[in-house]
């Protein structure tokens, strides 16, 4: 589909970051949105079809015209860890995302592609897992005429903090069975942006190692 408004949520995340260079360099895209608390310096360097918005997630209903999209790409995410607590966590991986599908949706949004994650179940005794899998149920609840749901592993990339567990993943993913291997970040954003130029209608849910075979 071309000429294709795309919102871009999560785009200065690892697999957002991604998507947004992927995006920008896409010429049947029209347009990227990409709803941020802090404007990037560097935000004017993607071209002019690429637009950051500063916004409170507390209020998005408070700005409408940020909706009027063709599809919504949703590579919003945090850790517990980062959040400070499971309210906290729970707040951005779920209310914000689904907030964000439903006035997308209103608005005329035809395609929502999600990044959830591996082992995403509504009825997890993992918590992590349980509101990924609470989040992923939510959205398929709506009246979207195509919905992506991405599924990856570990993600693997260059991040600003050092995680001992994504060294040690690297380290063995070849004694990992390949459904449980780490997925490079990159690969994840290349998945998403295919199903997004691909439009396909309908609900289409992309396994870990369906990304690392890309």
């Amino acid at each position: 589909m071309a000429g294709r408004r795309v919102l871009l949520v999560g785009a200065t995340g690892l697999v957002g970051g991604g998507c947004l260079a992927l995006l920008a360099a896409d010429k049947t895209v029209a347009s990227v949105t990409a709803p941020v608390r802090r404007v990037p310096k560097a935000s004017s360097g993607y071209g002019p079809e690429v637009h950051f918005v500063k916004v409170d997630f507390e209020r998005l209903e408070a700005q409408p015209a940020l909706f009027s999209v063709d599809q919504v790409v949703c590579a919003l995410g945090t850790t517990i860890k980062q959040a400070g607590s499971r309210v906290a966590f729970r707040r951005v991986d779920f209310d914000y995302p689904l907030a964000i599908a439903r006035l997308a949706r209103e608005a005329g949004a035809r395609h929502f592609l999600l990044v959830s994650a591996l082992g995403a179940d509504p009825k997890s005794a993992v918590f992590y897992s349980r509101v990924k899998g609470e989040l992923e149920q939510a959205i398929l609840a709506l009246d979207y005429p195509a919905v992506t749901i991405v599924r990856p592993s570990l993600l693997l990339g260059d991040r600003r903090e050092f995680r001992l567990g994504e060294e040690i993943a690297k380290r063995f993913a070849w004694a990992t069975p390949r459904k449980y291997r780490p997925v490079a970040a990159r690969a994840v954003a290349a998945a998403l942006v295919a199903a997004a130029r691909e439009d396909r209608a309908g609900r289409r849910i992309i396994e870990s190692e369906q990304i690392a075979g890309r």
